[in-house]
């Protein structure tokens, strides 16, 4: 018996040491539907608990200690609720559906409610701030009020008072808790194109404020704004109002931020890495792509993984300005001769003072709209002496046959898929991939699209004629 009341304390000790963190709902609209709890880990999501609702719309939820960060709740329409998921919080809500914001209500829940309470006025102080800067602008330039001091003044006033309002509340959360992390990094991103549109003075001092991000920080990690900060980073100095190559200047100066913050943590300089290359590449601002790629790759300090260092290694081989490997077209190449030298045996053999190299293949859902789209502006492009060679990833000499026939450029596939010796030369790590040439083989442009490589053809070729 007495071994009994001590199993019992233990366990009632334990309990109290490692208090359960719920959460807790009342939906009626939800009533006998799955509700998850969803949490946040850098790029990606992950669900943490699941539970369905009973016939009243009522459940419950927990969450262990390396979930705390934010996360969202999601009923089976995948409409969510974001939630902050702290220590102790017992977070306890209730409301119509978690479609419909606007009706929850939040019981308990400290920090919670300092997020739906900041959620709500943050913004309106915004649209009172914009407000007050258009009329500030009027009283500056219109002659009808210029010479009325006491206006303007009164508007800065007000502006300072909002302002100081807002970090107000901010200053007095408790530093300990998340949501004084999470509240100003989420006003900044949220922010900024307010800031590149209607308070352009401010575009500096958040600029700074990316840069002194710490992207090792774990609290970044769980909030779910990994991806939003970094493309708004990019976002705010590609709007910034400079010239390209200021913009160019300025992203490299990040970049070199970024990296070197980073550098301590190999895991997440990676990921990071990763994903900063390719959100550059989307946005065509390839000077910094090519900056970030050689940067990472000279960089001794961490290790890059194979799959980033040989997406990283095309740019030092196959930068604008290097000269792209000749390669020749097998007997079975697709060569319509109505529109291209039949004659021509490798690349070098072509005429044609451009070339365009695609590789893709039919496995490629991209790749067949790209392809399309490239077929479409073909006999345009040819007109200014562009040819195209389509360089195929299929394995299956039929499949190849089927579904390139239909394209009246040149193509070729040797039926290695990424073992080719000409997708290894050309360093392509993901399909569709494209190189502009010049009648040399030096590389002019790595467009992005048939769209990029058309306006390519338009500015460049087209104007001039």
């Amino acid at each position: 018996m007495k071994k009994i009341f001590n199993i019992i304390i233990l366990l009632t000790v334990c309990s109290f040491a490692y208090p359960q963190n719920t959460i807790t709902g009342v939906f009626p609209a939800l009533n006998n539907q799955y509700i998850k709890l969803v949490g946040f880990e850098g790029f990606n999501t992950y669900t943490i608990d699941s539970v369905k609702a009973n016939d009243k719309g009522y459940f419950e939820l927990s969450f262990d200690k390396k979930d705390y960060g934010m996360g969202y709740l999601a009923a089976e329409d995948n409409k969510a609720f974001i939630v902050i998921l702290a220590p102790n919080e017992n977070l306890r809500l209730q409301g119509e559906a978690l479609a419909f914001p606007q009706t929850i209500k939040i019981i308990s829940g400290e920090q919670n409610l300092l997020f739906e309470q900041f959620a709500s006025e943050h913004p309106r102080r915004e649209q009172a701030i914009s407000a007050w800067d258009f009329l500030a602008k009027i009283y500056q330039s219109d002659s009808l009020f210029a010479t009325h001091q006491n206006p303007k003044n009164a508007i800065d006033i007000e502006k300072e008072r909002i302002n100081r309002e807002d970090k107000a509340f901010l200053a007095n959360l408790d530093p300990k808790t998340y949501v004084s992390w999470f509240l100003p990094v989420r006003k900044l991103v949220s922010s900024v194109s307010t800031i590149a549109q209607y308070r352009t003075h401010e575009i500096p001092a958040a600029i700074a404020s990316f840069r002194s991000m710490d992207y090792t920080d774990p609290r970044l990690y769980k909030s779910g704004l990994l991806r939003e900060t970094i493309e708004a980073h990019v976002w705010l100095i590609e709007n910034s109002g400079r010239s390209l190559d200021s913009v160019f200047i300025e992203l490299n100066i990040s970049i070199d931020y970024m990296i070197e913050n980073l550098l301590p943590a190999e895991k997440k300089f990676n990921e990071i890495t990763d994903y900063l290359f390719k959100l550059l590449e989307q946005r065509s601002l390839f000077k910094s792509s090519e900056y970030l790629a050689l940067k990472v790759l000279n960089e001794t300090s961490c290790t890059i993984n194979n799959d980033l260092a040989s997406q990283l290694e095309s740019y030092r081989v196959m930068k604008i300005g290097n000269f792209a490997p000749d390669f020749t077209f097998k007997e079975d190449a697709i060569t319509p001769g109505y529109q291209t030298d039949k004659s021509a045996k490798k690349l070098s053999d072509l005429t044609s003072q451009y070339t365009v190299v695609v590789f893709g293949a039919s496995w490629c859902p991209a790749c067949s709209q790209e392809l399309s789209d490239i077929s479409l502006m073909y006999n345009k492009w040819k007109d200014y002496g562009v040819e195209v060679v389509f360089v195929s990833l299929d394995e299956d000499k039929q499949t190849f046959k089927r579904f390139a026939d239909k394209f009246p450029f040149i193509s070729v596939c040797d039926y290695k898929m990424w073992e080719s010796p000409i997708v290894k030369n050309y360093h392509v790590f993901a399909t569709p991939t494209m190189y502009l040439l010049d009648s040399n083989r030096e590389i002019l442009l790595k467009p992005n699209s048939a769209s990029h490589m058309d306006s390519w053809v338009d500015w460049f070729l087209v104007q001039k004629n």
